[in-house]
């Protein structure tokens, strides 16, 4: 009874989802294409942006040229650069506060995923000052137009340029959730390879391979559409010709580039398809441990795959055979057992752990409980957990 619910409720999303109001962000790309922001800005009617980063995009001086650029339009601007890995309730309020401070009219969300989820998270308080970021949980609980929001992504991971979500911490009961809106998705984003080039090669790793979840998870779910399994072979594609480049040689522009059209289209795909049981259960390592979030995605991603078995062959063949690592001779098992195991030697090669040795057995349970809650009903995922196969997936992958 309890699958059958499972699937009935996703089966009316599926229905119901043909006819929201889904959309993609306004793209500037290519090299240089940052330096057209603050004209976009002042095209919008805003003469006062709140730019939201964390401290090591300050350090590395990425913002320098962008706020020399914006002061030069006439355009003023604060900078909040507190945004922990794991954005918290705290990080929101205190960005508001400034936004509010300084009568914005306008966010910029500069950096990976957490800064992106940060200002998002701004932008939810603003349109509902009513609400805390606690009542926002769940889906569409905003439903109110928030500021025009600019994303320009720093890593080519999270795919946030182009989602519904945003990601946040309760520093307090060590919850991860999203607030998931279409008011989310962000109307302009940037993709400027030059931001991504001084990453370091394990943000450029675990990001790539959080970008490969996002279009894995999607493509073996039941709630695509020909538009989201398209997003994904790309993705899927550009990510197999490219990763390893971006990693061994981060100023290799064309990786860059084309790592951060594969986020993107991961983004765009999974916002509409889903993800599955490897971000719950990633959203629960970071909650507890603060572990990153395309890191935990990296490392379990193999464990579920797994667990799905001949629920997600046929898709999983697909893809191997996309990214030629199968022979003609291999059976729609065999090609996707390649496939699992191609996953596992780019983790390898990527130096990603195979297990999560910051696990607790006292916390099971608990994370186990929090990730079924997570994504059962909503995510479409190929095999439907119960409590007990949640607990063995913890198990499996503590160290």
């Amino acid at each position: 009874m309890y699958k059958l619910y499972c699937r009935t409720h996703q089966a009316i999303f599926r229905g119901v989802s043909r006819f929201m109001p889904w959309r993609r962000p306004e793209l500037l790309e290519g090299e240089g294409s940052l330096s057209l922001l603050p004209k976009l800005v002042e095209d919008t009617g805003i003469t006062s942006v709140l730019l939201v980063t964390d401290k090591g995009i300050s350090r590395l001086g990425l913002l320098d040229g962008l706020l020399a650029d914006l002061t030069e339009r006439g355009i003023s601007f604060t900078v909040y650069d507190g945004t922990h890995p794991n954005p918290t309730i705290q990080n929101i309020e205190e960005a508001l506060q400034l936004y509010q401070d300084k009568q914005c009219s306008g966010i910029i969300a500069f950096g990976g995923g957490s800064p992106m989820d940060c200002a998002k998270g701004v932008g939810a308080r603003v349109a509902r000052p009513d609400k805390s970021i606690p009542d926002l949980r769940g889906e569409f609980k905003i439903r109110r137009k928030i500021p025009p929001l600019f994303a320009v992504p720093t890593t080519a991971g999270t795919g946030s340029e182009a989602t519904v979500a945003a990601v946040i911490s309760n520093s307090d009961t060590h919850e991860k959730y999203a607030i998931n809106d279409f008011v989310l998705i962000p109307p302009y984003a940037v993709l400027d390879p030059l931001l991504t080039v001084k990453l370091p090669p394990h943000i450029t790793a675990a990001t790539g391979m959080d970008a490969l979840t996002h279009a894995v998870e999607a493509y073996i779910g039941r709630s695509n559409t020909e538009e989201t399994r398209q997003c994904c072979r790309e993705a899927v594609q550009l990510i197999f010709e490219n990763l390893h480049h971006a990693y061994e040689n981060g100023e290799n522009l064309t990786a860059r580039a084309n790592m951060q059209r594969a986020s993107y289209l991961a983004g765009v795909a999974f916002t509409r398809a889903f993800v599955g049981y490897v971000h719950a259960i990633a959203h629960t390592l970071g909650g507890f441990y603060g572990m990153p979030h395309g890191l935990a995605n990296a490392m379990i991603l193999p464990y579920v795959l797994d667990y799905y078995g001949e629920s997600a062959h046929q898709s999983l063949a697909e893809l191997a055979d996309l990214v030629h690592i199968t022979s003609p001779a291999d059976t729609t098992a065999q090609k996707a057992e390649k496939f699992i195991a191609a996953i596992r030697k780019f983790n390898r090669d990527l130096d990603i752990p195979e297990k999560a040795s910051c696990i607790q057995d006292p916390d099971i349970p608990l994370m186990a409980k929090r990730a079924l809650k997570e994504a059962n009903p909503l995510y479409p995922v190929p095999e439907i957990m119960n409590k007990r196969d949640m607990m063995d997936m913890y198990s499996k992958i503590k160290q």
